[in-house]
């Protein structure tokens, strides 16, 4: 990035008061207009810094969120950085990124528009001009900020993070433009089409994933511009660098990816008709990532979100049971209203009860504690070894093509070691990981799930030590077809079947009103799985978005 250079302050103006708003016309630096709230910003800081002894306390008032927020965004724009930096609570974190974007991003000309705030947040909009070697274009987009109150003195400050220079900055991630170090790639879908994100919102970051990994392996070359470098959180959480605006084109180079076409353009439709949805959909015999859509494009939630399965689960569990002679499908097994275990009182929904009833009526309605019952006779990792041992989840050793999360099984112990076994407690996964648990029943044994082939670039894909027991699979299908057609999922599976099978789940999540619902199924040669969060139950809610897409590839 080269040294670092301090930044021109431009030429200090007083603000103008016009008709109750705040106008600042600035100087020097290339910096454009800014307007600003209405009232008296400048009357409310001097109120403030007045009685400088006194530790202010309580809730931020509106006069305080306005002054604090003026502060910091006129001197960002006017270029003054170590004062923007001081109307923070981090000024250090928050100069060194305030200059980068000038230094390192050459960003100029920059206008800031605040909206109205919300409480302590001011949502603000931002238009620049990226310049880079007598090559410009224009950035607009849309950030926030939050006023806090500072420990020790009560002074209202910016809550300082990275994201409010720009939403797409994690903590410790820097902009940068100049030439790519890593080439465009052009993606394909498995008939040679190409994948766009104008075509295909849901792809944005699979597509900067697959730039990452393929980039400097498929023969193109790197074009200008302004992107996201990841930092040390970003890349933890194995999020990709991401452009932002391309100045000058590079060559891109060609990746095939597995995609269908007509299932990507059907998950798409789906996730939209829904908040916070996500669907992922593959082939059980190969593995292969046939679709994968989220409502939120920001996030690929469907193959890196990590997220209590709920009942979902309690297909590996049963797998489990079955396995230890703890269950058989057409035999009696208990489902009352409670049980309690490890000093918690676990319930089904709506405290119901089956009597006499077998272990597939317990399975297709999802009875709790007909597993928790059970919890006292494993071992605490026994759940654990399951899922990666036999269902290849829980390894971190998954080499889809692009980053994923593998999912979470950890051991526990006690109440915890129970609420696993219904998908709670520890237990996370994703849409991608539960579709992968339905398609290894149908196909009667692991196959990782990848979007780009292995021949491509000579990877090796993850295994599963080993494989179900034919009298576990073939009971673990019966159940599954059971509840596609009686159960909680037969709604949604409606009309697919007879070779098919589903289960539904709900996950409960502190501060949520609704559960999140989730459902994962097959038919024929087509598994999928999905996610609503704080939908509701999973049946009714990610089940008619996973049924569509097994109609649509059947």
């Amino acid at each position: 990035m080269g040294k670092r250079r301090r930044v021109a302050e431009g030429r200090k103006t007083r603000p103008a008061v016009l008709g109750g708003m705040i106008a600042v016309v600035v100087g020097g630096a290339g910096f454009g207009v800014y307007a600003l709230y209405g009232g008296g910003a400048a009357a409310d800081d001097r109120a403030a810094t007045a009685g400088h002894a006194r530790v202010r306390t309580g809730p931020l008032t509106a006069a305080e969120v306005r002054t604090a927020g003026t502060r910091f965004l006129t001197a960002w724009q006017q270029g003054r950085i170590r004062e923007a930096a001081a109307a923070t609570d981090r000024p250090a974190a928050a100069a060194e990124l305030l200059t980068g974007y000038a230094e390192d991003a050459h960003l100029k000309d920059v206008v800031l528009t605040p909206g109205k705030a919300k409480g302590a947040r001011v949502p603000f909009s931002v238009e620049a001009t990226v310049s880079y070697k007598k090559v410009a274009k224009p950035l607009r987009y849309s950030s926030s900020l939050t006023v806090v109150r500072r420990p020790g003195d009560g002074r209202p400050l910016v809550d300082w993070h990275s994201a409010v220079v720009h939403p797409d900055l994690r903590d410790g991630d820097t902009l940068v433009t100049g030439e790519s170090g890593t080439p465009p790639v052009k993606a394909l879908d498995r008939d040679g089409g190409e994948l766009t994100a104008a075509r295909y919102p849901s792809l944005g970051t699979v597509l900067d994933g697959l730039r990452e990994k393929y980039g400097k392996k498929a023969g193109g070359s790197a074009g200008v511009e302004l992107r996201v470098v990841r930092g040390k959180e970003a890349k933890a959480a194995k999020l990709s660098d991401r452009t932002l605006v391309e100045l000058s084109e590079g060559t891109p180079g060609t990746v095939r990816t597995t995609l269908s076409p007509a299932l990507q353009a059907a998950a798409e439709r789906q996730v939209a008709k829904r908040a916070r949805a996500s669907v992922v959909a593959l082939r059980p015999s190969t593995g292969e990532i046939l679709a994968v859509a989220n409502s939120g494009h920001g996030f690929n939630t469907a193959f890196q979100g990590s997220l209590a399965p709920g009942s979902t689960m309690k297909i590996v569990t049963s797998s489990l049971l079955i396995e230890k002679g703890l269950a058989a499908a057409d035999k009696k097994h208990p489902c009352p209203k409670t049980f309690k275990y490890g000093g918690w009182t676990f319930h089904n929904d709506d405290d119901f009860q089956i009597k006499g009833g077998t272990f597939k009526a317990s399975f297709a309605r999802s009875c709790n504690t007909a597993f928790i019952s059970q919890a006292k006779k494993l071992k605490n990792d026994d759940l654990t070894k399951q899922a990666q041992q036999v269902f290849g989840l829980a390894r971190n050793d998954w080499a889809v093509g692009v980053p994923t999360f593998d999912g979470s099984v950890p051991v526990q112990s006690a109440a915890q070691m129970a609420a696993s076994l219904i998908g709670q407690g520890g237990v996370r996964m994703n849409p991608l990981n539960m579709a992968s648990v339905a398609a290894t029943v149908k196909a009667g044994a692991f196959h990782q799930p990848y979007l780009v082939a292995p021949s491509v670039d000579h990877r090796r894909l993850a295994t599963a030590p080993r494989t179900m027991s034919a009298r576990t699979l073939s009971q673990l299908r019966g159940l599954m077809r059971y509840t596609a057609a009686a159960g909680t999922a037969a709604e949604a599976m409606a009309g697919l079947g007879p070779d098919y099978g589903a289960k539904t789940g709900s996950a409960e999540v502190d501060g949520q009103k609704k559960p999140n619902g989730w459902f994962t199924a097959y038919r024929g040669d087509l598994a999928a799985a999905g996610v609503v969060q704080a939908g509701g139950h999973g049946g009714d809610t990610a089940g008619p978005i996973v049924a569509t897409l097994l109609r649509t590839g059947g």
